[in-house]
């Protein structure tokens, strides 16, 4: 016979699996599942009704590596990502210092940095056209009062996929500082009383009490913003569509392409798979090193 022991233990048992179930079932459905499904997609070799598919491992992944097209898109993906993260970081930074310090309409400064936010990155992208069309755009008629030329900011390859980093700064930067915003707004003003008190200057009190008490939140929003360097490709569809001569083309706009345009969906399966993997790396280390330096306990 069962102790009461035993039968409590039970109970709570039941009751935690029936608490984690929810979450289980969601991630399973909609991100264990696909992975597993991604994976399995990846080793196989692209079927036509002549040919079906077959097993061929790690063919699909031997194939990329050896795609010339596949490494200047990943170089684009690392530009794109090594200067949107810190820039974005840095730009939502002052803003949120600004935004936090005693100035005039202050509500009104944190709504301005706000409003880029929420509007949706196909909004961005169109109302970014009108800066960026030559011979039209806001920028050629300001560089036409200084006698400028003409420049085809999305059209030339050595300009095209900066022009999109800047989108994608002017959009992100003002979500970020949200997170900065309200991390600022829990530092006590004892800190900053004692700082004043010991002599310290506005700069000294910034470099060695804000900014490391600030680091956790850097932490969050740095992965934040890796993630979206892989995953935020709508502004890529209205501005360049990875042109001219894929020189503004990003990982995932190439996974699409190659699904639904070229009809590949092993290739665009391992190169989501290469995705998901470097994306754990980067989780590993976060919760493995940078969480223990970050974070003060």
């Amino acid at each position: 016979m069962p102790t009461q022991v035993n039968i409590e233990r039970r109970r709570q048992a039941i009751y935690g699996w029936l608490l984690l179930s929810p979450a289980a079932i969601l991630l399973t459905a909609f991100a264990f599942y696909p992975s597993m499904a991604t994976l399995w997609t990846s080793l196989f070799s692209r079927g036509t009704r002549r040919r079906p598919t077959e097993f061929v491992g790690t063919e699909n992944y031997a194939d990329l590596f050896a795609d010339p097209t596949f490494w200047k898109v990943a170089t684009n993906n690392l530009i794109y990502a090594g200067a949107t993260i810190p820039i974005s970081i840095a730009i939502a930074l002052g803003m949120a210092l600004w935004a936090n310090s005693k100035i005039p309409a202050r509500g009104f400064v944190r709504t301005a940095y706000f409003t880029p936010t929420v509007l949706p990155m196909i909004a961005a992208a169109n109302l970014w056209l009108f800066f960026y069309t030559p011979g039209l755009g806001v920028l050629d008629q300001i560089g036409a009062l200084f006698g400028l030329p003409s420049v085809n900011w999305l059209g030339q390859p050595e300009t095209a996929l900066w022009a999109v980093i800047i989108v994608t700064i002017w959009k992100e930067a003002g979500f970020f500082m949200i997170f900065y915003l309200a991390a600022l707004q829990t530092i006590p003003e004892d800190l900053k009383e004692a700082a004043d008190i010991e002599g310290a200057s506005r700069f000294t009190y910034t470099r060695r009490i804000v900014l490391p008490l600030l680091m956790p939140t850097t932490l969050f929003i740095m992965v934040n913003a890796l993630i979206n360097s892989v995953k935020l490709i709508d502004h890529l569809f209205i501005l360049t569509k990875g042109g001219p001569n894929d020189a503004s083309k990003l990982i995932l706009y190439y996974i699409w392409e190659m699904a639904f345009a070229f009809f590949d969906a092993p290739q665009a399966a391992a190169m989501t798979i290469l995705i998901l993997l470097v994306l754990g790396i980067v989780a590993g280390v976060k919760f493995t090193i940078l969480d223990k330096r970050t974070h003060y306990q």
